[in-house]
């Protein structure tokens, strides 16, 4: 969002991305929760390539995806065709978003918000979230409950943590480390890519961490009633040892 806030180019490879992101434990959990009329209108903030937008739309919703990133988008809306789907996908920055549309379900899903880095980027994403949802519609998202103590084991030690090819046949590998700046509570991760064996280069992956009550207070301070909050898709109750902090919200 900010020049001194960095995402590496190659993070945003579609490929690169989608060869990576593979498991759909939480499309599981956000059908669960999606109207049960399929003529509802469904707004997907961050969608990427795709990967919540088009299982949603195959099963016969209509659904509206709005991503930044062209690359991603291209991706998604050749998936899309092969699919045989139509899906509108947007280029727009969820910040600053105005479709003229109001929907049933928003959701900001895959830890997306950790890349709104100031506390004006989040709450401008929640109020497009206020204009664009119903009375009585649904908001939800998912992101990291901070985990201080892995951080700092991997601000010592350089970890493997995925290889896999990618559907244009590249073997990847990524080896990653972090260094936790905790005045503005960015965790800057780097991310080693060795590509078919050899290093191809160091990607930045810049995260704000937000953290518990803070998040619960910034919900309710930009106008969100909390309905539930989870801390794992299985939807186990938010606790310390929770991963995640997954939230079902209104609108007051």
């Amino acid at each position: 969002m900010k020049n001194k806030y960095n995402v590496g180019d190659l993070i945003y490879d579609a490929n690169v991305y989608d060869g990576m992101n593979t498991d759909l434990t939480d499309l599981q959990f956000y059908r669960k929760w999606l109207p049960k009329n399929k003529d509802k209108r469904i707004l997907e903030l961050c969608c990427g390539t795709g990967r919540l937008t088009l299982p949603i739309a195959k099963d016969g919703y209509h659904i509206t995806g709005v991503d930044i990133t062209p690359s991603m988008l291209e991706k998604a809306r050749k998936k899309a065709s092969e699919a045989g789907l139509e899906v509108e996908f947007i280029e727009a920055d969820i910040r600053t978003l105005d479709l003229a549309e109001k929907f049933d379900f928003i959701f900001i899903p895959f830890n997306s918000i950790h890349h709104l880095y100031q506390n004006r980027d989040l709450f401008q994403a929640l109020n497009t979230v206020k204009n664009h949802i119903k009375k009585n519609g649904l908001f939800l998202l998912d992101c990291f409950n901070p985990n201080i103590q892995y951080i700092v084991q991997h601000e010592k030690e350089e970890t493997k943590i995925a290889q896999y090819v990618t559907e244009d046949g590249r073997n990847v590998e990524i080896k990653q480390k972090m260094q936790y700046e905790s005045k503005n509570q960015i965790n800057r991760i780097t991310w080693h890519y060795y590509i078919n064996d050899e290093f191809d280069s160091i990607q930045n992956l810049d995260m704000r961490l937000y953290f518990p009550q803070e998040l619960n207070a910034y919900l309710k301070q930009n106008g969100f009633t909390i309905i539930e909050k989870f801390g794992s898709f299985k939807e186990e109750k938010f606790n310390d040892n929770a991963d995640k902090q997954i939230f079902v919200c209104n609108k007051k």
